[in-house]
């Protein structure tokens, strides 16, 4: 590394040029008096105790004032590499725990303008996606994301999928890429929800034409992403027919999805097995306190597989049997049912 690249490298730390300009001059010498490094250096005395000082504060030097003359040593540059590094480490800590904190809750809202960050944002949305996907996408699209929902589904994650424009679709077009696949001849929008966090919605012709003119709009909001599955669940879902259903998935298992709960049981009763639910939970009706809900399923209120039980679209619900009585579970945020819960452990009983 030549001295003006090093010259850069120290500026980057935060030195002044004159500070950078003191600092070589007393690690050329190793140990110096002001008065040396003030002719070396071109600067006055004074300055050169008032560097020096500043200079020890970071740690490159150390600053003999026991000794007359007051002389100015280079500290080893190994001993500056690790001062710094770990001077860097923490502050990396402190970074990552204050990024951290602000993404807990993440607030964006996007206009998309082009089909390729469409595109992109779809697929990274899937990509990322821990315990639902509900998705509507034109069967020509369908390609572009199937690597990711295929990904998706194999790592458990409940993907509810809409295939429109789906002329001749066919149950082995969506085998691996959806959970539950449902068919619709006609056009609709792509929506995409992920986890009740993320949202994108687009007029289908922005990925279908390549010089559309419309918007998409992305966005990352915990109080408006449910609003769009409802959208999704009560507008979209019940138009199209389902052409596929995963197999059953196995138990025990605990899933923080409670529409993923509810489906799971559904398939598992529907095969003649009885299945038994455990949560702890909070009571929709402030009256009660939370406690733990713990018995066999005796029916599932659902509008995820055919045919629907519930009574309204958003309605995905565990009726359990705990002994004296019987009880309705939903998921966080509930209002319809008795209880709800962030996770559900279900399992088969004997």
């Amino acid at each position: 590394m030549d001295d003006s690249t090093l010259s850069d490298r120290l500026a980057q730390l935060g030195l002044s040029d004159k500070e950078v300009d003191t600092y070589l001059s007393i690690l050329q010498s190793g140990e110096a008096t002001a008065s040396e490094i003030a002719d070396d250096t071109g600067v006055s005395k004074r300055y050169v105790y008032s560097i020096s000082n500043s200079l020890e504060d970071r740690g490159f030097v150390a600053v003999n004032d026991h000794v007359v003359p007051t002389t100015i040593r280079a500290r080893p540059p190994e001993e500056v590499v690790d001062s710094l590094t770990d001077s860097l480490e923490e502050m990396g800590g402190a970074l990552d725990e204050r990024y951290s904190e602000s993404v807990k809750e993440p607030q964006q809202f996007d206009v998309i303008k082009s089909r390729t960050t469409v595109v992109k944002r779809l697929t990274e949305y899937i990509a990322d996606a821990d315990h639902e996907i509900m998705l509507s996408v034109p069967q020509q699209y369908l390609p572009e994301v199937g690597e990711e929902l295929a990904a998706a589904v194999d790592r458990g994650v409940l993907v509810m999928l809409v295939v429109s424009s789906a002329d001749g679709f066919r149950a082995e077009d969506a085998a691996g890429r959806g959970t539950v696949v449902r068919a619709w001849d006609h056009e609709m929008p792509i929506m995409l929800t992920v986890d009740a966090q993320f949202g994108l919605v687009s007029p289908a012709e922005m990925v279908t034409r390549t010089n559309s003119d419309q918007r998409a709009i992305a966005f990352v909001q915990r109080q408006l992403v449910p609003v769009l599955s409802g959208s999704f669940l009560g507008n979209y879902w019940p138009m199209a027919e389902e052409v596929f259903v995963a197999d059953p998935a196995p138990l025990p298992a605990t899933y923080r999805d409670f529409r993923h709960a509810v489906l799971q049981a559904t398939l598992r009763q529907r095969a003649g097995e009885t299945v038994r639910a455990a949560a702890q939970v909070s009571p929709v009706q402030a009256d009660d306190d939370p406690g733990r809900v713990e018995g066999s399923v005796v029916e599932t209120r659902q509008g995820l597989v055919e045919p629907h039980t519930n009574a309204y679209p958003i309605e995905h619900s565990l009726v359990v049997d705990v002994g004296d009585r019987t009880v309705t579970l939903g998921g966080s945020g509930s209002f319809l049912e008795d209880y709800e819960t962030d996770a559900v452990t279900l399992s088969l009983e004997e």
